[in-house]
């Protein structure tokens, strides 16, 4: 049994992305803009998503555009509270991702004792933010440090918008950061947000790592989710929960309904 299925109690779990709005410092939040008005919409979204019926959820500050390769410490701060203000209204297991610095996520992790994380751990990427190089002995030891034996790490293997500059086969990458992280489960990502994954590529990096979870993590919709479930073990979901599927829009609660009730109707083929 793979450990998704022990922590969330189903096959083929769905993680709802909790975008959270833009934080003091990034360059959307504006002049009048509030922490009070940050928590009040992720508690909204948050509440969508659970009576939605989704298996878990990832928090993100998917708004503090452009990412920080090395993030100030103000974006986990604010992270921290809005999370700190709503765990008790979480019931699923859940998770966070610092976006683009694994470090700040490990360490908001220990902070708001996290189930899970979501974050480019290893590799070298470049892109519109420059070079992107991971030291994953330095991050694996700091989880040490803080004794978090417990925490689940999904690592990016092919981020969206960067290029790798390991040019080895995807499944050869896949297994080469399993031997040396212990890996638990990896995430394959189109080229962009919203696109859909290369069910080649999955295939190809479960086949080498069978017993590996390995997460669709970009373009699962309602018109895709039967054929994406298929190949990954766990779908992680975003911007199709949003009003109309736009990214910036908030939560509908309709819309994760719909979605969660196909999936629930697919289980059954893999019980």
């Amino acid at each position: 049994m793979l450990w998704t299925e022990k922590m969330f109690n189903v096959k083929k779990p769905i993680i709802a992305m909790l975008h959270l709005s833009p934080l003091p410092g990034d360059p959307l939040f504006k002049h009048g803009d509030s922490m009070k008005d940050v928590v009040s919409k992720a508690r909204e979204d948050l509440h969508a998503l659970l009576k939605g019926g989704v298996d878990g959820i990832l928090i993100s500050n998917e708004f503090s555009l452009p990412y920080q390769r090395n993030m100030q410490f103000i974006t986990p701060a604010a992270m921290a509270r809005v999370i700190g203000e709503l765990k008790s209204e979480i019931n699923v297991p859940f998770g966070v991702d610092c976006i683009s610095d694994g470090l700040a996520t490990i360490e908001l992790a220990a902070a708001v004792d996290a189930d899970f994380v979501r974050g480019t751990f290893s590799g070298v990427y470049v892109g519109d933010g420059g070079l992107y190089n991971n030291d994953f002995s330095m991050l694996l030891r700091r989880k040490a440090e803080l004794h978090l034996d417990n925490l689940k790490m999904l690592y990016f293997i092919n981020p969206e918008s960067d290029r790798n500059l390991d040019l080895r086969p995807l499944s050869s990458i896949a297994k080469s950061v399993i031997f040396k992280t212990d890996a638990d489960g990896l995430c394959i990502s189109a080229s962009a947000a919203g696109q859909d994954v290369d069910n080649q590529l999955m295939i190809d990096v479960k086949t080498v790592n069978p017993d590996v979870v390995v997460v669709c993590n970009t373009g699962v919709r309602l018109d895709t989710v039967q054929e994406k479930l298929r190949y990954a073990d766990v779908a992680i979901v975003g911007t199709t929960f949003k009003i109309d599927g736009v990214f910036k829009e908030r939560i509908d609660v309709n819309r994760v309904k719909s979605f969660m009730e196909v999936v629930c109707g697919l289980r059954k083929q893999y019980e």
